[in-house]
């Protein structure tokens, strides 16, 4: 349903769905909040303007609970600036913006509600996560097998903090975004950082650790995320937009943390390791795509 702006105004957590891109995906993902064991929610799909129809009709004649509310951008306004928008409209103390083709498993907001309740100072919850493919088969992209090696081992839910959680994330960003809980009010004040497409996750992660949150994570499988061979950071890191976006914040966290005197954390950034590996496994595929132009800029990651 569209829904009135003011009906389910507040609940325990919002979904902020924001929307472009595949219709059948977007509706798996709806029907994934719909059929969570948690129901004090409130779902904010923002549709950035896709050219179809049947978003819209779906959301008017053929949902009908009153928790989910839509609406439609006039003009697109772009990943980060639909981000922004959905985060405007955030009344819940909660929030998680959630990719419109990943997947909740049904404890998935169960899990997250329990980990802030336990920890006081907890600003974001990161819960266990698989990856599927665009046809839903499970997958493990080299991506992902660096992310779970990197992964910090935990037997249940443990919060880490301050130097520890910027050092971990910088060493390799273990999380996914769509997967991550937000207490609302941090979030929105620290915000997305203009100028960021890739990196804009990574990033709010590292200011919430300066500003004293701290990060759950609970190694329970309840969400999953949908990874695509040609997704938009996948074409920037081959032509390498990506890893400019990268190297660019590195060097200025490097610089930031150094001045904190945070030196496993400025070490860290400064070595982008698994920054630099990513960028030597895409050079076989640049070479085979005859991507010429795309050899010396991932070169240059590499050594930079």
């Amino acid at each position: 349903m569209s829904g009135d702006p003011q009906a389910r105004a507040t609940a325990a957590i919002d979904v902020a769905l924001p929307y472009y891109g595949d219709i059948d995906l977007m509706k798996q993902a709806v029907l994934s909040v719909l059929g969570q064991q948690f129901t004090d929610w409130r779902l904010l799909v923002v549709d950035d303007g896709y050219p179809d129809p049947e978003p819209a009709r779906w959301f008017a004649e053929d949902i009908t609970d009153p928790r989910v509310r839509y609406e439609r951008n006039t003009t697109n306004l772009g990943a980060n600036g639909n981000y922004r928008k959905c985060l405007e409209l955030v009344t819940a103390p909660l929030v998680v913006v959630m990719g419109a083709d990943d997947v909740m498993l049904p404890n998935f907001l169960q899990l997250a509600l329990a980990s802030f309740a336990r920890f006081e100072q907890a600003a974001i919850v990161q819960c266990g996560v698989a990856v599927v493919d665009e046809h839903g088969r499970l997958v493990r992209p080299l991506a992902d097998r660096v992310k779970e090696y990197f992964t910090p081992t935990v037997d249940g839910p443990t919060m880490l903090a301050g130097e520890e959680l910027a050092a971990s994330v910088l060493r390799a960003n273990w999380t996914y975004f769509p997967s991550l809980v937000w207490r609302t009010e941090r979030m929105r004040r620290i915000g997305f950082r203009e100028g960021l497409h890739v990196t804009q996750d990574l990033a709010l992660i590292l200011d919430t650790a300066r500003d004293g949150g701290g990060l759950v994570l609970d190694p329970t499988l309840a969400f999953l995320y949908r990874r695509h061979s040609q997704s938009d950071s996948s074409v920037k890191a081959l032509d390498g937009r990506r890893f400019d976006e990268e190297r660019a914040l590195f060097a200025a966290e490097a610089d930031d943390f150094a001045r904190r005197g945070w030196p496993k954390a400025a070490r860290a950034a400064r070595r982008h390791t698994t920054s630099r590996i990513n960028a030597l496994s895409l050079l076989p595929t640049a070479a085979r795509s005859g991507n010429a132009a795309a050899l010396p800029k991932l070169g240059k990651h590499i050594v930079g």
